[in-house]
């Protein structure tokens, strides 16, 4: 695939068409997919530092958590409705609860400082939050959407 400055080119080699002005194209373009994912780049960070014993334990689950996370935001907004777009956000916000029950495991176990786990707690309530307003968001364009006539 052909790209010009990150644009995707068309096989006559003009830029693809970009969503309007203001207008979301593509899911790594939403804050909320960035914030989960730099949250998900430092657990993958930290917990490399974690025992080896822990390398099937509490580093997968930790991991799997953030990973699910960007995952579900990214497969909600490639879904056809609005509704389901919510419930996928609803499992990213899920697995973010998930990973702060893991962050305090790892704060009780001593792998993290209090420092670090007070830092990477806080991104987590960050992103459920940004989570949270999106949930708001797509259900406020729903609302503004007229319904068709049913025939």
């Amino acid at each position: 695939m052909e790209t010009e400055n990150r644009k995707v080119k068309m096989e006559n080699g003009t830029p693809s068409p970009r969503a309007p002005a203001g207008k979301i194209s593509d899911f790594t373009e939403l804050e909320t997919w960035k914030f989960a994912r730099a949250l998900r780049l430092k657990v993958y960070q930290f917990t490399s530092t974690f025992p080896r014993d822990e390398k099937y334990g509490l580093t997968s689950q930790m991991r799997r958590a953030a990973i699910s996370a960007t995952a579900n935001i990214a497969e909600g907004y490639g879904r056809y409705s609005y509704q389901e777009n919510v419930q996928f956000c609803r499992q990213a916000r899920g697995s973010l609860y998930e990973l702060r029950d893991h962050l305090t495991t790892a704060l009780d176990a001593s792998y993290l400082s209090t420092e670090i786990f007070a830092e990477l707690d806080a991104m987590a309530v960050s992103a459920i939050r940004l989570i949270n307003g999106y949930i708001r968001a797509t259900r406020n364009l729903k609302l503004s959407i007229p319904e068709r006539p049913k025939k």
